[in-house]
């Protein structure tokens, strides 16, 4: 029987019977630090682009890789980071990671030109990605299988909340202090990240030499980085030609064909970057998906949201961002509760409720979602979904990591990893697409249907504004009504076809909303039903490896 698939004592494994202290929830606090300066970053800046783009004078394209830029490197390295957390220890590239992180900060908040940032930005990716997989092989390492759960629930509240709170942290330090302070408010934060790394964090080990596996690390980040590439530019290009006839299509299956490549090599080396065992074990593979099911409907619903709050009902950034409190503040509540209930029952049913919850949080949003929302409208679903997010990370994490052998810790996390942030850049890629396809369609048939109204002249004019307008893909914004008005025009009709334009949009855009979150509503679901396949509190088989970690703090706790 497989390992995740046996029924055992939350005594089982390393660390049993050893007490946590202060110095263990220390050690939690500097790595939460860490980790939610690097996550806040995945979405912190999008805010501050319009402000980036005046300063540097920087093109659309410029601005969006910024952002792109900083996602690809970081999903891209992610395996390839744990293995050497297990080569050099994880505390040790914990650092590392945290002071590029902090450099790169520094020089995107000091540049000047548009190529100066996106650079800096792509070296925030390595820095974020070498960091990121060691935080949850020290958790488990450090604390106690029977307090994991506990543990996973407070690091997994500084999670959801980095990746909810993003938006509002970056209205209001780009509006109150300037763009350039998105980056170095992570200065004090990463000096304090990188102290409390040698003062707390023990130097903690698997106890296995690793190899470091050349040809397995160019497979798997050229087809990680590929793949990602192909997801994220497919709608700038409309998912046809990109240049030199090469097309978007072609990209991803290029990028498929390389994470295939990677595959069969791993089957075939003695020291896999991605080993087998991890991908055979039922229940690891399960919460790998879940991890990637849960940030696409999270990605889908924040960018569908955030579009309807400032489009459609016209708020400002900060506004659209404290609208989104109740689910801040529910996430960030229920997380450590629903790992602490992980370390009493497993984690099978805390993950079925919480999928359920947080999908009718995600239909609440959508059937709330009017032309005279105000942010009290959206506050009880909102409430919902967060209480359902914070009933998946921590046991998710949990579970995932109680069921890979202690020795795979870093290579487990390296998955577990690279799952969010491919279902992040997923969840924002198809949700755009699928928005943008179902808008595209709406603006045309409801344009059509309000033009009857207008005086015969301007109708097809009126009609043809819609049709640019939706041949242009997903283009939204609080002048979008303006610019698909006829370019001659009665200037006594203006009033109204404004006001006729602004009510196509909006009907138009809430008609979107629809399709597009219900593929995270079902993909959801279908994650809870398939927590079914999950047996009670599954745990790795005991390895000589166990004994290392906590050896390795009761030494630091006597220091």
């Amino acid at each position: 029987m497989a390992a995740a698939d046996t029924e055992s004592s939350a005594a089982d494994g390393s660390g049993a019977d050893q007490p946590v202290t202060i110095r263990h929830w220390i050690t939690l606090a500097v790595l939460c630090l860490g980790t939610f300066a690097v996550l806040l970053d995945s979405t912190i800046v999008n805010v501050a682009l319009p402000s980036m783009i005046t300063a540097l004078h920087a093109s659309l394209d410029q601005a969006l890789w910024v952002v792109n830029g900083y996602l690809l490197v970081f999903a891209a390295l992610l395996i390839l980071a744990s293995r050497l957390g297990d080569l050099f220890g994880p505390r040790r590239l914990f650092t590392i990671g945290l002071a590029v992180f902090a450099i790169s900060s520094a020089l995107c908040g000091a540049a000047q030109q548009p190529g100066e940032l996106i650079g800096a930005r792509v070296l925030q990716g390595v820095g974020a990605a070498a960091m990121t997989p060691q935080a949850m092989v020290i958790i488990q390492a450090v604390f106690p299988r029977q307090r994991m759960g506990a543990a996973f629930g407070v690091f997994s509240s500084m999670v959801g909340l980095a990746a909810v709170s993003g938006p509002v942290l970056g209205g209001i330090i780009t509006t109150d202090i300037g763009w350039r302070w998105i980056f170095y408010v992570n200065l004090p934060i990463a000096a304090a990240g990188i102290a409390g790394s040698y003062a707390f964090v023990p130097d903690v080990r698997t106890g296995r030499r690793h190899l470091l596996d050349v040809p397995g690390v160019l497979l798997g980040s050229a087809g990680l980085a590929v793949l990602l590439y192909g997801v994220i530019e497919g709608q700038r290009y409309s998912w046809g030609t990109v240049a030199h006839g090469i097309t978007i299509p072609e990209i991803i299956i290029a990028g498929a064909l390389l994470l295939t490549a990677f595959c069969v090599w791993e089957r075939r080396h003695a020291q896999p970057l991605l080993p087998g065992a991890l991908l055979r074990n039922r229940t690891f593979t399960i919460m790998v998906v879940l991890n990637l099911a849960t940030q696409f409907a999270l990605q889908s619903m924040l960018l569908v949201n955030a579009i309807n709050l400032q489009s459609v009902l016209g708020f400002t950034a900060v506004h659209a961002g404290l609208t989104g409190l109740p689910l801040t503040l529910a996430l960030t509540a229920v997380a450590p509760f629903a790992g602490r209930l992980t370390d009493r029952v497993g984690g099978k049913y805390v993950l079925m409720a919480g999928l359920t919850t947080y999908a009718a949080g995600i239909v609440g949003v959508t059937l709330l979602a009017s032309a005279h929302a105000t942010s009290l409208t959206f506050a009880p679903a909102l409430l919902v979904a967060g209480l359902g997010m914070g009933a998946i990370f921590a046991p998710v994490a949990t579970t995932a990591m109680r069921a890979a052998p202690p020795e795979l810790a870093g290579a487990a996390s390296g998955a577990l990893n690279t799952g969010r942030q491919l279902g992040g850049t997923l969840g924002g890629a198809i949700t755009g697409a699928v928005l943008a396809t179902q808008l595209s369609s709406a603006l045309r048939t409801r344009a059509a249907v309000a033009a009857a109204a207008l005086p015969a002249p301007v109708r097809r004019p009126f009609v043809a504004g819609f049709a640019r307008a939706a041949s242009a893909g997903l283009q939204v914004g609080r002048g979008q009504s303006a610019a698909v008005l006829p370019r001659t025009v009665p200037a006594a009709l203006v009033p109204r076809l404004e006001q006729l334009a602004h009510a196509v949009f909006v009907q138009s855009y809430l008609h979107a909303m629809h399709p597009t979150l219900a593929i995270s509503v079902v993909l959801l679901v279908t994650g809870a039903a398939a927590c079914l396949l999950l047996r009670r509190h599954p745990v790795a088989r005991p390895s000589t490896a166990a004994v290392v970690a906590p050896r390795a703090v009761e030494l630091a706790d006597r220091q």
